[in-house]
């Protein structure tokens, strides 16, 4: 008899944005003279920048060539994109990453998700409450996260950090012993940051508790106030405790092309049962190396022009572009009356539904009086009830359109 991984029967429901897709078809079946505009998924609609293109053809030529071309490459990534990253990164914010201590995959999703392989299961992981799904959800997957109360939408072997407007979206430190803690900053969903000094007591935490702070900066490029760190690393200790995943994606438009890339300081250690001291590069290179045949090499001369002096121009030309659209929403979202967060260092805002409807229930009556997609804030964790997710990641011309939509026909 073949046995399932039962930890997979766990997870709640479906994925969030497959329910989405779900009711968003049926609106439209019924409804097929409707303009549905979409400001729910996070996926980028500006096209790759110049260099980017150029650097492109560039490789798909030399892969033409029998003397350019390229087989396998090594699994951690070349040697020429990992020093750009630490060149154009990391230099600049006087963090001490080496080429070595960066690990190139297809994704920071894919590398959220896989990092817990490295991890006992007896670990307890905390989670920001909203959060992004992967986190939890493939810690669910090993094992970790014990079973589900479906009363209180929670997982019992997890503790959950609230995050809301009454706490200005600021995580508490634990008051009970944690060792996993995950922190995305700038945060998806709700599009708020950490200050330096409100990071730096995450560090001292998780120096105190022998912890790990797993951190995704997805999203570092749309930061624009000062006192918001653009990487872990520039938190005194930070090389110690923590790891942190980083992403084209979102900077550069990658979402079709898949490259991110993790960072694990060789300072960074868990331990094991007997209590003898482990580094995980080793180990998330052994996993990396097993698991993974490395990026493709025209994905990762692509992401090298990224990070050239003309692609960081272009890069944050479009960059500017979504966070124009962020502007144009939260604008929006004042004259209608509708209270907002985020928006300023991230091309996600979190909208308090009115009239304190739930998530779902907002999410249907904007869909069917405005004919606007956006994301249920109860689909990121129980303390996203009552929230709501708008992206800045559409076009301007259909931002526009759909914000005049939220001021004239939504009811509320």
């Amino acid at each position: 008899m073949t046995l399932v991984n039962e930890n997979y029967l766990k997870l709640p429901g479906s994925y969030l944005f497959a329910e989405i897709a779900h009711r968003v078809k049926a609106f439209k079946e019924e409804n097929p003279q409707a303009e549905v505009i979409s400001l729910g998924i996070g996926d980028v609609t500006q096209p790759l920048a110049p260099t980017v293109i150029s650097a492109l053809h560039k490789a798909v030529d030399e892969m033409a060539d029998s003397t350019t071309f390229r087989g396998y490459g090594p699994e951690q990534g070349y040697d020429f994109l990992r020093e750009a990253i630490v060149n154009t990164i990391y230099k600049p914010c006087t963090a001490a990453v080496s080429p070595d201590e960066i690990f190139v995959s297809d994704g920071a999703k894919s590398d959220c998700g896989n990092i817990q392989e490295i991890f006992g299961v007896d670990n307890i992981i905390a989670i920001t409450d909203p959060v992004y799904p992967v986190y939890l959800d493939t810690n669910v997957m090993a094992g970790r996260t014990g079973s589900y109360d479906k009363d209180a939408g929670i997982f019992r072997n997890v503790v959950y950090m609230p995050c809301i407007a009454k706490n200005n979206f600021v995580p508490a430190i634990p008051d009970k012993h944690v060792d996993m803690i995950y922190i995305c900053c700038p945060n998806n969903p709700t599009g708020t940051t950490l200050s330096k000094q409100q990071l730096t007591k995450w560090v001292q935490y998780a120096q105190e508790n022998n912890a790990i702070i797993l951190y995704d900066a997805a999203y570092a490029y749309y930061i624009m106030e000062e006192n918001v760190p653009r990487t872990i690393y520039e938190i005194e200790g930070a090389e110690k405790v923590a790891i942190e995943f980083r992403s084209f994606s979102k900077t550069a438009g990658f979402t079709g092309m898949r490259c991110g890339y993790t960072v694990v300081p060789k300072t960074v250690a868990g331990y094991t049962k007997a209590g003898v001291k482990q580094a995980l590069n080793p180990l998330w290179n052994r996993r990396h190396t097993t698991k993974f045949n490395g990026t493709a090499y025209i994905i990762q001369r692509a992401a090298e022009a990224v990070l050239t002096d003309q692609g960081q121009k272009e890069i944050k030309k479009t960059i500017n572009y979504y966070m124009n659209n962020a502007r144009i929403i939260r604008e929006g979202l004042s004259q209608a009356g509708i209270e907002y967060f985020g928006g300023i260092n991230a091309p996600y805002i979190w909208l308090k539904t009115p009239n304190n409807m739930k998530s779902w229930e907002f999410f249907d009556k904007l869909l069917r009086q405005a004919h606007i997609v956006g994301t249920p804030g109860s689909g990121f964790g129980p303390a996203g009830e009552g929230y709501f997710r708008l992206t800045a990641f559409g076009d301007t011309k259909n931002t526009i359109k759909a914000v005049e939509r939220i001021k004239t026909k939504l009811k509320i």
